[in-house]
């Protein structure tokens, strides 16, 4: 039978493969049947705390078996889940338990949640009803009230599967990613939004259940996340590690496991083409999967050498649609810089900046059409407009990316820029306004402006304009301020001073670069 629900993914493989290994995370391995019993004993203490359908579940934890078990328990409990990066700052946290109005909350309690724990106070704490500490509880969260140990909740629950009430119209998750106004935005993706889209990536890709998938990204980052879901829905083995930051040991795991597939982002190949892999026994992969942002020509070739056996798949999407477009293995020679055609399923095509389609050969805004568009951003009417827009039919909605494509005249897509100020860098979204708000914060900084340069591994470079009065402040200070208040990802990579800084006729600073 057809998965409907995204909780089919791992229900039905566990009813077909109860025995197999359905996840690797560290020195722990799971089977089908036993990551389906924890689920299931997950969602039935979030049903047990008052949890009803539709509400939100936030999840705040590193790439884990707790993550995994987390996520398809809340939609067993016909709830929906929210991957928040247990990097996250107290305040982005907040913003986003607020704007959700999260009814519980899955958490490391090395994080900053515990901090908003803590405080008891705010509307992001009003709205739980109860949360689930991982790890070692420390003392000033030992007594707090409407929590509890993870591993207790999970005790005192039955492996029963709870019943269900949600159908594939409703949400599944919602994925927060950054926007222009500086406002993270949740993208609304329901169960056949989600379906639709793991079904068409696992199709061209072709996955099996002798999969062996070895993943390092986030699950609070799409690409990450539809790995945990393809691979259960296809039976294979997933291999969850925390990150790349110790290359030689992610290789000795995809040795030891056979991995058959890696997903990649430039950042993550870069290394890799960097390293001497000869004593590394990589026979086993089958493919690589590129996307979030385009791989340099120059590096795809060195890949192609370095993994001789191995398909590359080069692709393209965006969260509001999930994958996008892909590019036919056999085509590589041919077109190495494009990212391909549509997905299975679905049609693409671009527009001038009056909406009207253009002919093959041309240049403007790709719009996407099909199952897996998703259904807007939460609670966002105005935004949510402007991204989806009447389509071919009468009350069908469209995706405008806001992403310039051309095409070429066999109707291949090559990305060219974004028309927003969105700055993708290391493979996920950033926005300037956060970073902004985050350097006024230095004393001393009167104007601030972040742009994004171009990079061969990153992408692009998160590059900060300031004018400093009133005092001395080096590099260096604003860099250690920055990852005091911001994650990883969004810490400048340069950091210039200026005596002014370029203006509209206005007055409003503008991001056009000004010359050193």
């Amino acid at each position: 039978m057809q998965p409907r629900l995204v909780q089919d993914f791992l229900e039905q493989s566990a009813a077909r493969l109860p025995g197999k290994t359905a996840l690797v995370c560290g020195t722990g391995r799971w089977t089908y049947a036993e990551l389906d019993g924890l689920a299931n004993r997950f969602a039935n203490a979030l049903r047990r705390l008052g949890v009803q359908r539709g509400d939100r579940v936030g999840i705040c934890l590193q790439n884990s078996q707790e993550a995994v078990v987390a996520l398809f328990g809340a939609l067993k409990a016909g709830a929906v889940f929210v991957m928040i990066h247990p990097s996250t700052k107290q305040a982005k946290i907040r913003y986003i338990l607020d704007n959700c109005r999260a009814s519980a909350l899955v958490a490391d309690t090395k994080s900053d949640v515990t901090a908003i724990l803590a405080a008891q106070e705010g509307p992001s704490v009003a709205s739980l009803l109860g949360s689930f500490l991982v790890g070692p509880v420390p003392p000033a969260l030992a007594n707090l009230p409407r929590s509890t140990s993870w591993t207790a909740a999970l005790e005192a629950e039955t492996t029963s599967r709870p019943t269900r009430s949600a159908v594939d119209l409703d949400l599944a998750c919602l994925i927060y990613t950054s926007g222009s106004t500086g406002e993270p935005k949740g993208v609304m993706s329901d169960h056949s939004n989600v379906v639709f889209a793991a079904t068409s990536i696992t199709e061209y890709v072709g996955n099996v259940e002798s999969d062996v998938v070895l993943n390092v990204l986030p699950l609070s980052f799409d690409y990450g996340l539809y790995q945990v879901l393809m691979i259960l829905k296809t039976g294979g083995t997933l291999v969850l590690e925390r990150s790349f930051t110790f290359p030689a040991a992610v290789l000795k795991t995809m040795e030891r496991e056979r991995v058959t597939g890696f997903p990649g982002v430039p950042t993550l190949f870069a290394i890799l083409l960097q390293m001497d892999l000869s004593g590394f026994d990589l026979s086993a992969l089958r493919y690589l999967t590129n996307t979030a942002a385009n791989l340099p020509v120059s590096h795809i070739q060195e890949i192609r050498v370095k993994f001789p056996k191995a398909t590359l798949f080069s692709m393209y999407g965006l969260t509001e649609t999930k994958r996008t477009l892909y590019l036919p293995p056999a085509e590589l020679d041919r077109r190495p810089g494009s990212v391909g055609i549509p997905i299975p399923g679905t049609e693409a095509w671009l527009v001038d900046d009056d909406g009207h389609r253009l002919p093959p050969g041309s240049t403007g805004e790709l719009v996407v059409r099909g199952r897996h568009v998703m259904r807007g951003y939460w609670e966002a009417p105005e935004a949510t407009a402007a991204r989806y827009r009447p389509g071919l039919l009468p009350g069908e909605r469209v995706c405008h990316t806001g992403d310039l494509f051309r095409t070429d005249t066999e109707g291949y897509f090559y990305f060219v820029s974004r028309k927003d100020e969105i700055i993708k860098s290391r493979g996920e979204k950033v926005s300037p306004k956060e970073v902004e708000a985050v350097l006024y914060g230095i004393p001393g900084v009167v104007e601030a402006v972040v742009v994004g340069e171009p990079d061969p591994v990153l992408g692009q470079a998160i590059k900060a304009l300031i004018v400093v009065q009133g005092r001395t402040l080096t590099a260096n200070d604003v860099l250690a301020h920055c990852r005091r208040h911001l994650e990883d990802l969004m810490v400048p990579k340069i950091v210039e001073f200026r005596d002014e800084l370029p203006k509209t006729s206005s007055g409003k600073l503008t991001r056009r670069q000004p010359a050193p």
